[in-house]
Parts: structure tokens; sequence; C-alpha cells
């Protein structure tokens, strides 16, 4: 078995199914591979933006003993920007963590200091937001990543997240094993190809 990987999907109130529930059950294929995401969050419980109530797994400051912390999207990431208490609750550090946002959760990655100077990948809502926060936004582009942080734009751009977190991680072997499966049908080899030629060009 790998080296064990603790994966945080920081999940908010309001927060978009697609972004953290798709990293959630691809990161776990590699559960044999020393994987294990997790949600994660202020409070005991969060309900999405269409109303779905889900028991957080952990406390929002198990992210800052994680290996991988995922910023997954939501309709109140912007205020939650504005939260300097609960932000200030995260103490993340890219030179030992794997950090990725989903969408609005490039916000979040711009408040707490960590985008730099590098383009990011977002959503269109949120772009003028991250822009106003002083980040540069990749307008064509559904991946973007940089040593250890990377941003996706889309909501099913998170199959790109779960792949970055997979090869970072374990290796090519193990990712495409894992991707196969969740798959579709009769597109599985085209399908996991696809996934590996947008992420690899940005692996160190």
């Amino acid at each position: 078995m790998s080296a064990s990987t603790r994966i945080a999907i920081l999940t908010f109130d309001g927060f978009n199914e697609l972004d953290s529930f798709i990293a959630l059950g691809l990161l776990n294929r590699l559960l044999p591979h020393g994987f294990s995401a997790e949600l994660c969050g202020p409070g005991h419980a969060v309900t999405s933006m269409n109303g779905v109530t889900v028991q957080l797994q952990r406390p929002l400051e198990w992210a800052n003993e994680a290996e991988v912390v995922l910023f997954g999207s939501g309709i109140y990431t912007r205020a939650i920007a504005e939260n300097s208490a609960l932000l200030d609750r995260l103490q993340l550090d890219p030179l030992r963590q794997l950090i990725g946002s989903q969408c609005s959760g490039a916000l979040l990655l711009a408040r707490l200091g960590l985008l730099g100077e590098h383009p990011v990948c977002t959503d269109t809502i949120t772009k003028p937001w991250v822009i106003e926060a002083g980040a540069r936004v990749l307008d064509n582009e559904p991946f973007h990543a940089h040593g250890a942080i990377a941003t996706a734009g889309g909501c099913l751009a998170a199959q790109y997240l779960a792949t970055w977190v997979m090869l970072k991680r374990a290796n090519e072997a193990a990712a495409r094993e894992g991707l196969h499966y969740a798959a579709p049908v009769g597109e599985k080899a085209a399908y996991v190809d696809r996934l590996i030629a947008v992420v690899k060009p940005f692996l160190d």
C-alpha cells in the first residue's frame, strides 16, 4: 500500500453537489492505494444549493493536517471569503499539502493568499470576484496547476482535480485504474486518456 493520503474536501452550506461528490467518489476509488477522502467543514452538517443535507465527516481544522485539501464551490462562497474568523481557522501550507479549488473555491484560495501570480481557472460567475481579488483568470481552460496549487472551472471539471491528485499522490497506473471504473461504458479508454492528457502537462 502507498503512503497514506488524507484528502479534505472543504464543503460549506450552499455547496455544489457535483464539486464535492465527484471528487469524493473518484478519489476514494484509490482506497487500496492509501487514499481517504472525506467531507470537511464547519459544524456537523451542511445543506447544498439544491437542498440536500449531508453530515460532515471531519471538522474544518482537519484540513490543516490533511495531505490534500480541495475547496468545493457554492452559492455562499463570496460571503465565506469575507468571513475572516472562519478562514483564519485554516492554516494551509503548499510546501507539505496539495491544494486545489473548484469554481468559486478559487476565491477562497485568493483570500488565503495561496494563488500567488499564477493564472487560475474558475466559473464565469466567480470570474469578476477572483479578478477583483487580484488573480488572472484563464477563460478557455478547464484546469490549471502550478506546483502544489490547482484550480478547475466548471462543475464537471472536478474530474480533473481528482485526476491531478491521483497522479501526484499515487501514479498513472493507479489513476487509470480508479478512473476507468467510473468512466462511461463504451468510452472508458478514450475518457481516461482524455483526463490524463489534460492534467499530465501540469505535473512536475
